[in-house]
């Protein structure tokens, strides 16, 4: 059972460093991405890149 709650720990991780990653390199905040990938995890790694893909737009 260890060995199972290791390994989501890790997935999860790894998927917050590439959400950080990927936000930092957009001007976006790294933290608050990473933070909520890992919590959410592939989903949520999938919404933050799908946010950076697609161009904002502001209303005026």
């Amino acid at each position: 059972m260890i060995i199972i709650a290791r390994f989501a720990l890790i997935s999860h991780l790894i998927e917050a460093i590439i959400a950080g990653f990927a936000a930092k390199s957009q001007g976006k905040n790294p933290l608050k991405s990473a933070v909520y990938t890992f919590f959410v995890g592939t989903v949520g790694l999938l919404e933050v890149l799908n946010q950076l893909k697609s161009p904002v737009v502001k209303q005026i």
